[in-house]
Formats: structure tokens, sequence, C-alpha cells
């Protein structure tokens, strides 16, 4: 209810005239028309770039008289013309809020009630027109503003109001005016109208005791940083200049020369002194540029960080300043010119006011529906294909521009991806492969410089050497990721602009799908068709599911008992874990990447990854798809090296929250161990099989041949819910046999390029030798080779698919698995279901299973019997993102895809209020 509704005064309506120019000055007009005030005039500047100020805005919006004056003096007189304007409005009080301009003594005194004025600071203290910032470079403890009668020193006329407020430890200009100094003062003013409306308005004279006169800080020697300042001097001076007009002094980067810089964002580090590397500061102690900003010591050895540094009028972030700018350097043509131009009329329309090419959206009071406005309006412009993340990852006007201008030539990504690689000729393209690590969004050599030797499985030649993570890289990696996590743009994004960026990688990996099918198969021998379809389609199919997850984790709300004569209120908040671990396999390189990872980074985490040592190009071609689709630095990192390095680096870390694995049931206890041991972090486990597959007299035979040999041989048995063990009933058993043998033979193995090949060399060299013994242990224990096992007379891994038969259960081929192509065959009595069931669950595994049958009845009866993760009825090898995988036992836990997935990388936290 507006005062004036509760007090009978008939003097408590006025007729002010407002004299500003700024949005504070806006409203404060609405706030007092609101208290039943009438403003009969608005005194403001003249237009700048045609643009009207937002008080004339408000005015014309309001059909209140507006009236714009280039200067109310001249020569130090008053001009008579404007005077006479001015008195034409018969205002009863002025009000200055936060206005900039001189104000005539004769407009001062000419109203009946004269005029009050905004300052920003507790008067006496800090008269001047730079008063927040003397607040703050003086360190004082308080902060607040005055509401005052001004005379002929302006800032010296009697006190009507005062406010105050703490200055929090890292303080800016300003946090303090958007906190307390722009909503306070806005509601303090239109109190004070109407205390004069009242008559119960003071006139409280300023004591000169503690009265200080500050000058305004526009000059370049009240700008200069003093090294002889201690460290809390500093941090007072710096964010005290923060974020106008910035404290300035010299700096000599690595092999340049003195350059003249501003810096902000000012924090006392009370941290260990972090490594970094030194610049010269001219006047003090060299500065120290580290993964967080920029170390300046005081003359007391306390250290102030500061996070950003403008040189040549660019703002950078301080850490990254002796590194090479990613973005691109354009040269517009003159439309281009033109839509970058009206792109900055634009931004200066929504933030109503004047910028600079530096302006930061956010930084200048933008929310959300100023995004969306942007993006429409800046789609209308330059029909330019936009979305709202374009303007969280790029937020300074002239990086936007650029994004812009990018777009509409055709590239969607405003940065050059630079690395050291390998060019191919194969499979008819060029394919470009990276060769380095990939930290915080660039490709960078490993701290020791060792390197892996990338196989050609197929004909055994070299095809690169990759650069090899060592544990100085992994914290390095770490670092990144925990940067990103919690302050960098991922952190900052909603959960639907994380999955639309998602949404852009899997585009880009669809538009790329040939090439990665291509790196899957020269480096894991993987089938060119098959990679194609599954290794390289079900990675892009997994990543457009969980893009579609990012905005559907939420938690819920739960009746609890209340506590009386309160009551309560509690739910749940589905969270990220934080930076996340992942190892994945060599059989599928980038399927079991983007299983993991997916889920990973719907849930909001960041990511190091550690692929196989033995094929890890398509995991570094994917990393440089990743920062072309913009996914911000530090959210993906990709590290290839050794388990007993890089991958214990990882598992041992106590920055990584969350670890998730593939691999050897061995390799598994390891990791737990490491987890549990390290820092107690959780982890899910997708560890060995021997996964029983159960074929019934009453099966289809010919679907059962063709997806029992699948079963076996789909991806060169590189595959961990291979059925590593069939058991089929007696009656047809010999023509099982006979058949799948026959169809064995047939296979045709060679060049995985080959549109022809249907099975190719095995991935590596270990691996291959493995199987051959594994053949020769079953031949020894008395099993019947039926066919294959052999070496085939070529160059590279061929493995002729075996198949043995007459396989007892205590044989270590019926116990062990073999992760190729050689199929098991058990025979079972007809009709003894409890005895094969028994058989199947008598192994520590549990990752898969099947049957084949036509009973509805048995196949349901073994659907519940079976102690494993995943049941296949009348098929195999079905995987589908939406479907939950994840195996029992020594199998490991845990889930990859589906919903379940994302339950991995969630905690969920439990919150109560009473009220």
């Amino acid at each position: 209810m507006a005062p004036n509704q509760n007090n009978p005064n008939p003097r408590s309506t006025l007729r002010v005239a407002l004299i500003g120019q700024s949005t504070f000055a806006a409203d404060v007009f609405h706030r007092l028309r609101l208290h039943g005030h009438q403003i009969v005039g608005i005194f403001t500047i003249e237009d700048k770039n045609n643009r009207e100020d937002p008080l004339a805005l408000a005015g014309r919006e309001n059909d209140v008289p507006v009236f714009k004056f280039k200067t109310w003096r001249k020569g130090g007189k008053v001009i008579p013309e404007v005077l006479h304007t001015y008195m034409g409005v018969n205002a009863d009080l002025n009000v200055l809020a936060y206005c900039s301009q001189f104000i005539p003594m004769e407009v001062i005194n000419y109203p009946r009630m004269q005029s009050i004025c905004y300052h920003p600071s507790i008067l006496p203290r800090h008269r001047g027109a730079s008063a927040i910032n003397w607040t703050l470079i003086c360190g004082d403890k308080e902060a607040g503003l005055t509401i005052f009668w001004p005379d002929d020193g302006l800032d010296t006329g009697p006190i009507l109001l005062q406010e105050k407020c703490a200055v929090e430890p890292n303080d800016t200009v300003d946090t303090i005016y958007k906190r307390f100094l722009y909503p306070v003062g806005v509601s303090a003013i239109a109190r004070a109208v109407d205390m004069v409306a009242q008559d119960t308005a003071p006139k409280d004279i300023q004591s000169e005791k503690g009265a200080t006169y500050d000058a305004m800080l526009n000059k370049a020697e009240l700008q200069k940083i003093d090294w002889t300042k201690t460290g809390k001097q500093l941090h007072d001076f710096i964010r005290g200049m923060d974020s106008v007009p910035g404290a300035s002094c010299t700096i000599t980067l690595p092999e340049g020369e003195p350059q003249y810089a501003l810096l902000f964002g000012s924090t006392v580090w009370r941290k260990p002194v972090p490594q970094g590397t030194e610049i010269a500061i001219e006047g003090t102690k060299p500065g120290v540029i580290h993964e967080d900003g920029l170390l300046l010591t005081g003359s007391d050895g306390v250290h102030v960080n500061v996070k950003r540094v403008k040189l040549n009028g660019r703002m950078r972030e301080a850490a990254r300043l002796i590194e090479s700018s990613n973005q691109v350097a354009l040269k517009y043509t003159t439309e281009e010119t033109n839509f970058v131009n009206s792109i900055k009329t634009i931004w200066e329309s929504i933030l109503k006011t004047e910028l600079e090419w530096d302006a930061d959206f956010f930084a200048c009071g933008a929310g959300s529906m100023d995004v969306v406005r942007l993006v429409e309006e800046v789609k209308d412009l330059t029909k330019a294909e936009l979305a709202n993340e374009d303007v969280f990852l790029a937020p300074v006007l002239d990086e936007f521009c650029t994004t812009v201008i990018l777009k509409l030539r055709g590239s969607s990504a405003p940065t050059e991806i630079e690395y050291e690689g390998v060019e191919l000729e194969v499979n008819g393209m060029t394919v470009k492969v990276p060769c380095q690590l990939f930290i915080d969004g660039k490709f960078v050599d490993s701290a020791d410089g060792q390197t892996l030797t990338s196989v050609n499985p197929s004909d055994e030649s070299v095809i690169c050497k990759v650069q090899c993570a060592s544990a100085k890289d992994v914290d390095k990696a770490v670092a990144a990721a925990k940067k990103a996590f919690e302050t960098g743009e991922w952190s900052k994004i909603s959960a639907r602009e994380r999955g639309q960026l998602l949404y852009r990688l899997a585009d880009l990996m669809h538009e790329h799908r040939e090439e990665l099918a291509t790196i899957e198969s020269i480096d894991s021998g993987a089938v060119y068709t098959l990679a194609l379809k599954t290794h390289i389609g079900m990675s892009i199919e997994t990543w457009r599911y969980f893009a579609g997850c990012t905005d559907k984790i939420q938690g819920s709300t739960i009746p609890i008992s209340h506590a009386r004569p309160n009551k309560n209120l509690t739910f749940t908040r589905r969270e990220p874990i934080g930076v996340c671990g992942l190892i994945t396999p060599w059989n599928y390189p980038l399927m079991m990447l983007s299983w993991k990872m997916a889920a990973c980074l719907a849930a909001g985490n960041t990511v190091v990854i550690k692929p196989a040592q033995v094929c890890p190009l398509t995991a570094l071609k994917f990393a440089e798809l990743a920062a072309k689709a913009g996914i911000p630095p530090g959210v993906i990192n990709v590290l290839p090296g050794t388990g007993s390095k890089c991958g214990q680096a990882i598992a041992a870390h106590p920055h990584i929250r969350k670890l998730g694995f593939t691999g050897s049931t061995e390799i598994g206890q390891v990791i737990m161990k490491t987890c549990a041991e390290s820092n107690m972090k959780k982890c899910s486990l997708e560890l060995g099989g021997k996964s029983p597959l159960v074929i019934f007299s009453d099966c289809d035979l010919d679907k059962a041949v063709r997806l029992g040999m699948q079963s076996v041989f789909f991806n060169k048995g590189e595959n961990c819910i291979a059925a590593g063990r069939l058991f089929v009933e007696a009656s047809i058993h010999d023509e099982f046999v006979r058949r799948v043998v026959q169809e064995t033979k047939r296979i045709a193995i060679g060049d995985p390029l080959l549109r022809s090949t249907s099975h190719g060399p095995q991935n590596h060299l270990a691996h291959f030798e493995k199987l051959l013994e594994f053949v020769q242990i079953g031949v020894k224990e008395g099993a019947t080779l039926e066919c294959g096992g052999k070496r085939l007379d070529r160059p590279g891994y061929f493995f002729e698919p075996a198949i043995f038969t007459d396989v007892d259960d205590h044989m270590y081929i019926a116990n062990e698995e073999s992760f190729g192509p050689i199929m098991i065959i058990s025979k079972f009595e007809d009709g003894d279901i409890d005895d094969v069931l028994r058989r199947s669950n008598a192994t520590e595994y549990g990752l898969a299973s099947g049957v084949f049958t036509k009973d509805l009845s048995k196949a349901l009866r073994f659907a519940e019997s079976l102690d494993a993760g995943t049941v296949f009825v009348n098929t195999y090898n079905k995987t589908d993102v939406a479907a939950p995988f994840g195996g029992f036992k020594q199998s490991g836990f845990g889930k990859d895809l589906g919903q379940e997935a994302l339950n991995e990388y969630l905690k969920t936290k439990c919150v109560t209020i009473e009220y």
C-alpha cells in the first residue's frame, strides 16, 4: 500500500521533478509513482547514438514531459533558457537520482521544498564522484548510501536519511551496487520523498569530523597500482577499481614486450603458492600465472590472486594469458561489418546502456529472458542458426559477433582445434587423427614425453605414435575437470542447454561417422560395415538418448511427520557427483566411451577418461569433435596411457569422486580396492563374462544356428556378452554342430575395410596369442576341435573361428572367458531343465545369458532363474540405448545405458525445511 493512503495530510502527494539518466533513476520514477507522487518533468541528458537513456524512455512511455539538456550552465552560470524551461514544470521538489550532471543552485533551490539527492556513501565520508570505489579502496568495514539536501557544495548539505551495509571480503563496486546500493537506494529515495511530503524529513548538518573528499578516478595516475602496499591493500585497491576503470600496471609476458594491463577479480590468496609461469611486473616481484589466475605479492608477502586481465582492450582469463587465444581472428566483409554493428545495437537495446566490445552480457545484468530475446533478434537480423547456449559460451560482445559470423560462413565452432597428428589416405578418404593428450580443451604432449605405438591389426604396420599420459598428466586433467565442474561454463549453463550441446556433439559424430568407422577399423580391427552400424551408430544413438535426459533429472517431495505446531517440507535433489574417471576397453573403443560418458555428462559431471592403450585413436578423434561442438574446456579430458600408470592414477586420485570401468574381473578387483583405499569413490564395474546360451530341441533351429553363431563370433568374439558356453539339448546336438561347423567355415575373413568381409583381425598381438593358447589348452584337456583355431597364413592377427565340442564342466575352456571367436558346445540330456539351469549358473560370472525355445513357460522360467544381468530369449546381442546393461556376481555391478545409467553418475541429497 502506498504511504499516502495511510496519511490524511493533504500535502502527502508531491509534484516531483526527476533529474537523472540511469536505469536506477527509471526505477525511482516508477517507485515514486507507486507511492502516489506526480512526476511533472524528467530532466536528463541528450540521446547517445540515437538511443534514449532509460529514464527518458520511462517518461516517454508514461506520457511525462522529458527535457534533454546537454548542459545546465555556460561560463559558470545557469543558461536562462534552460532555467526558464525547468521552472515551467512547477515542481514541489527536485529528486536527483544518481545524477551525473552539475545542477545549478538556482535549480536546486527553486522548488518550495527544494531538492534531495542520492549519494552512494555514508556522508560525510567519501564525498565526491567515485564514492563506492573509495569505500573499497580504503578498506572500509561499512558501505552505505545517503539521501541529503544539496547545498552549494552539493554533497556537503544536511542529511535526510542514511542506510548502511557490511562490506564483504570480496565485494566489488558491482556487487555492492547490485546487492545494496541499487535496491535499497530506490526504496530509500521513495521513503525520503514521503517524509518530505509529510513534513517529517530531518535536516541534520553534516559533521566535518571524519569527512573525506576523494578525487574522481578518471586519471591514469590514480588508477595505477602502488606496489608498496600490503597484500590486503592491493586487494582492496584492485576490487575498488573493478569493474571500472580497472587497476593498472605494466606486465611483460614471456618473450614479449611490456604491456599496459588492467586487473580485475581480486581475492586474497590463502592457499599454498601454486606452481606456474613467472611474468615480469614493473615495480614489484614477478607474478605467477597458474591454473586459477595471476598471483601477485604485496609488500608484506601476502599474495593476491586476480582472475581477469585486460590487454589491448580485450578481457582475458588471467590463467590463460600466456596461451594463444583460441578465438578465430576474422576479417569482416562490408555486409558482415554491418551485421556486427547491428548486433551491437541489439545488445545495447536489451541492456539499455552504451557498450564497449569487451562487454559481458551477463555482467551487464542480463537474465534468461534477455538471452531468448537476443537469440531471436539476431536470428531475425542475420538468419543465422543460433541457440541459447551460443550466448552462454560466448558472453562477450566481440566473441558473440565472431560466433554469429562463423555460423553465417557455415562453421558451427568459433575455435580452431590445433594438434599434432597423423594424416592417412585410407578407405577412399583422407583421415586426420590427433596423437596427443586432450586436457582442458587442448591437445598437449605428455609431461614425460613417453609414447604408445598404435598398430594396425590387419597388417601389423605402425599407424602412429601416441602420447602416453603420466600421473602428472592425470593431475592436470583432474584439475581442469574440477575447475570446469565447480566454476567453469559447464557449471553455469542449464540442464537443457547442456542437452543441446550433447545433441550438437551427436550431430558432429554423425557427420563424421565414415571417418570414425575407418579409424575404428584400422586401429581395432573392427569390420568397417559393423563399425559404421554398431561401433559408431550406437555411439551416436547413445549421445542422442542421454542428451534428451538432461532436463528430466529430478527429485521428489516426501511426506514426513510434522514437528507441531510447525510443519516440514522434505524434498530430494538429484545432483552430479563431480569429476568422474572412466577406463574403457579395447573391443568397442568409441561405443564403450559413449555408453559411459554420455550418461556422465548428461548428469552434469566432468570427465577424465583413459581409453584402451592399444587403440586410443577414436577417443582422440572424439575429443576433437567435442571441442568443435563447443563442449567447454575441462569437461572432457582424454588420456591415452597404460593401466599401471595412467589407469592407476585415475583410480587413486583424491579429487575423482566416481570411477566407471569396463575390463577384466582381475583388474576390476584391483580398481575396486583402489577406489576404497583412495577416497571411497563410487565405482561401477562391467567385468568378465562366461555367458550361457541354452538351446532346446523345440527351438527354431535355423534361427538358433544363425544367432548362436552371432552370439559367439559377433565382432570377432571380442564381445563382453558373447555366449561363452552353448548348452545344446541332446536330440538336436549333432545337427546343430554340423550346421554351425558348416556355416563357420564359410565366414569371410579378411581386410576389415572391404565391404564383403564379415570377420576381421583380432584386436592386438597379446590377445591373439592368448587365443592360440586357449585352443591348445582345450585340445590338451580332451575337447574336440571341430574346426578353426589357427592363424591364417597372411600378415595381421587373423584367427580362424573355432568350435569345440565334447566340453566337460570341469575343463578350463568351460570356465574361462576366451574373449574371442571360439564356440564352446556342451550337451545336456533331453528334458533335464533343472540340470542345465544348474550348469548355466555354476559360474562366478553373471553378465548375460540366453535361451532358445518355443515354450513360453520354459522361457519365462529361465528368464527368472538365470543369474545374469541380461537374459535374451530367442535372440542374442540385442542391446538398446534405452535398456539397462550390467552384470551380477563377478561380472560387476552398476548399469550402462537406460535411465538407470544416470543413477551411476548422480547423488541424492535430502533437504528438510521447517516452517
